[in-house]
């Protein structure tokens, strides 16, 4: 229970730092329908839903695409589970809008932050409940 919750607090740093992140860097590319805590972690729920049944299956059918781009083809994928999870997220009443390159900006936002808190808690990550 505990990893669960380090995984689902890591997933609301990086949805909420992608939130703040991306209109910054791209204007006019993410609209948030619902700005409070509760939208973020529902966002980061359904994102960690959506990586943990599509990403393994989008990656097995798309391993030759992988194989010849040198692995740059993940990140459409994990531009595409983004954007999934904004649509996802709407039809709940907390989901966000947003076209390609700011669905691009957040799932690099996404996956860097979660890279640098799943660093930070590898040891709280790897002990048994």
């Amino acid at each position: 229970m505990t990893r669960f919750l380090i995984r689902l607090g890591i997933n609301v740093v990086a949805i909420y730092a992608a939130i703040r992140l991306v209109p910054l860097l791209y204007s006019g590319g993410l609209v948030l329908e619902n700005t409070n805590w509760a939208a973020v972690v529902v966002l980061a729920l359904i994102l960690g839903l959506v990586n943990s049944f599509l990403a393994p299956l989008l990656k097995f059918l798309t391993c030759p695409f992988i194989l010849v781009t040198l692995g740059l083809f993940t990140l459409l994928i994990n531009t595409f589970l983004f954007w999934l999870t904004g649509q996802i997220g709407g039809l709940f009443g907390f989901g966000f809008q947003a076209d390609f390159l700011a669905s691009f900006l957040g799932a690099v936002i996404v996956t860097i932050v979660n890279m640098i808190l799943m660093g930070i808690f590898k040891d709280y990550l790897k002990k048994s409940d």
